[in-house]
């Protein structure tokens, strides 16, 4: 989704106005971050053949999206389970041409886990979009079927809505209120959806990106809702895959090289440990909190709005990662709803190593966890476990983990839309990169990957060249066409 324009001085500025070099010269691209943003931007760049660095602070890369390794076992886990879906197509595209595009397992049947411990699959039909998953939602009986008809009808609502008519929308969780949503209704339907997906709770979080998940991910395309979950440790995937890759293809890679300054003085200036780098074209693929410390005074004031996106909230992630004595369930997923747990996830080779069978516990926006003992949260998850699978119930815990990232997404707060700049700016030569910008999606790993490639088509672009590198959403089918505006 190319980003709309903006006014020279707002957020986003002109693509175009950036230097040039000349035309018989490869552009010299310098990226500062090493997160799925500037991972994108880097392959796009690399395979339209520029000359690219990158410098990453950290010693790995992939950002958020990366592991720790297990003192029990040596293992490489993922801080946080990461996942695509069907309708994530950038993402896929990405993956395809680093080669993992087959690391990922398929999921076309959600597991949903009631209250009361009863389970639905939600799996689509033989019915067309947006009608696929009707007949699996209307089993979902712990919803009343008045609950069930209202949330049809407010879905109708959502698809009969663009994105511009939401602009100045209320929070997620008073639109719902509006729409006559039951209390029950949203906190174990709507809040099951889309706090994981938007990581922010309803009352936060803007009604325009909930109608993104929604819509595109639910509603349009059969297969836009399918999950896939990697079966490779991110720091593999996102890190050491696309390392060596970038290395073959070309980029130069510094790893633990902090960027201490970007200025504009005659040109684009990258100051590291290391040295100075005088690039084209600077790509500051940093999370949004970051980029005014990383830029120097004259480009802060060039950019009006870099205060107040500065100060946009995080919204915390957890994970609860637990190891049993036996396993613990016979599926490899579950949607967890009316608990604390939110999601919980088997490692596909069964979970099992010589130090337990592993489980992963995930609580999107986990503010409410803060101040709490880990003890008590793990407490309370096992607890929850073992209403829901029997075997859990005399399982041993031989150890456990919580990891919490703070800055885990940016708080997708009403009027965030407005403030996302584009990917190229008013600045001659310095872009932007990050799943915070003006992709049309949340943040999610598919929002990154698209400002990527957003980024790698502006600069392509000023040099004069038409790659598009932008994968199209996925097609909607003849109904969905005629139903969603």
């Amino acid at each position: 989704m190319v980003s709309g324009s903006h006014a020279a001085g707002q957020p986003g500025g002109s693509q175009r106005a950036m230097n040039s070099p000349a035309a018989d010269a490869r552009p010299r691209i310098t990226i500062v971050g090493g997160g799925l943003a500037g991972l994108a931007a880097a392959v796009a760049l690399a395979e339209s053949d520029c000359q690219v660095e990158l410098f990453e602070a950290r010693r790995s890369l992939g950002g958020r999206a990366g592991s720790f390794r297990d003192p029990a076992t040596g293992e490489q886990v993922d801080h946080c389970q990461h996942v695509s879906m069907g309708c994530c197509t950038n993402l896929a595209d990405l993956c395809r041409r680093i080669g993992v595009g087959d690391a990922f397992r398929r999921i076309d049947t959600l597991h949903f886990v009631g209250p009361d411990g009863s389970w639905y699959d939600l799996k689509a039909s033989r019915l067309p979009a947006p009608l696929h998953l009707a007949p699996a939602f209307w089993r979902m009986k712990y919803l009343s079927a008045a609950e069930r008809y209202r949330i049809g009808r407010a879905m109708w609502k959502l698809m009969r809505e663009t994105p511009h008519d939401l602009d100045t929308a209320p929070s997620v969780g008073r639109w719902l209120r509006m729409q006559r949503q039951s209390t029950r209704a949203i906190e174990q339907f709507w809040g099951v959806i889309l706090t994981s997906a938007l990581g922010e709770d309803l009352d936060r979080a803007s009604l325009p990106a909930a109608r993104k998940v929604i819509v595109d991910g639910f509603l349009s395309a059969r297969d836009g809702y399918v999950v896939e979950v990697p079966e490779v440790p991110l720091s593999a995937l996102y890190g050491a895959t696309l390392e060596r890759w970038l290395t073959e293809h070309g980029v130069g890679v510094h790893l633990g090289t902090p960027v201490r300054c970007v200025s504009i003085a005659d040109g684009p200036r990258v100051d590291t440990a290391d040295g100075t780098r005088r690039p084209d074209y600077v790509v500051l693929a940093v999370p949004w909190f970051k980029l005014a410390e990383m830029v120097d005074a004259s480009l802060a004031e060039a950019w009006p709005w870099l205060a107040e996106l500065s100060r946009v909230e995080a919204s915390p992630i957890t994970g609860v990662h637990l190891w049993f004595d036996r396993p613990i369930a016979s599926v490899d997923h579950a949607v967890i709803v009316g608990r604390l747990s939110q999601w919980m996830f088997r490692r596909s080779s069964s979970g099992a190593s010589a130090e337990g069978h592993y489980y992963q516990v995930v609580i999107s926006a986990s503010r409410g966890l803060a101040g709490r003992e880990k003890d008590d949260v793990v407490a309370e998850v096992c607890r929850e476990l073992g209403e829901i699978f029997p075997e859990a119930r005399d399982a041993e815990l031989l150890r456990s983990r919580i990891v919490t990232d703070r800055a885990a997404v940016f708080s997708a707060r009403p009027g965030f839309e407005q403030l996302r700049p584009a990917q190229g700016t008013a600045i001659p030569g310095v872009l932007l990169a990050g799943d915070w910008t003006d992709t049309g999606w949340p943040a999610t790993m598919e929002s990154a990957v698209r400002s990527g490639y957003l980024t790698a088509e502006a600069i392509l672009a000023a040099v004069g060249r038409t790659d598009s590198w932008v994968r199209p959403d996925l097609p909607r089918g003849w109904l969905a066409s005629r139903l969603i505006r």
